[in-house]
């Protein structure tokens, strides 16, 4: 599974960002997604897949946290995009500031 195959689906982003926080157990990412627990393995076996997730075990409990590694690749495809943005809001800054002389 690739990264942008894994960060499609939200509830999978929305995973990620409990992660991000910090190390989360399967408990704490059921109640925060909303979901049971079989889905949210589901979704973490494709994070997983996707190196997106970490495991550390301790007992019998696993702590999930996110690897962001992966997220460079989609930082270097937005690239563009990000400086196609700015020069569409610089433009727009720029009209405001002649409407308002």
């Amino acid at each position: 599974m690739d990264t942008f195959s894994a960060i499609v689906e939200p509830k999978r982003r929305l995973l990620l960002e409990a992660m991000r926080r910090q190390p989360c157990t399967v408990n704490t990412l059921v109640e925060i997604a909303g979901l049971s627990q079989p889905a949210v393995s589901k979704h973490l076996k494709i994070l997983k897949e996707a190196n997106l997730v970490v495991v550390r075990p301790d007992g019998q409990k696993r702590w999930y946290a996110l690897n962001a590694q992966p997220l460079e690749e989609v930082d270097h495809f937005l690239e563009p995009y990000r400086q196609f943005l700015s020069n569409k809001l610089d433009r727009l800054e720029q009209h405001l500031n002649e409407m308002d002389q």
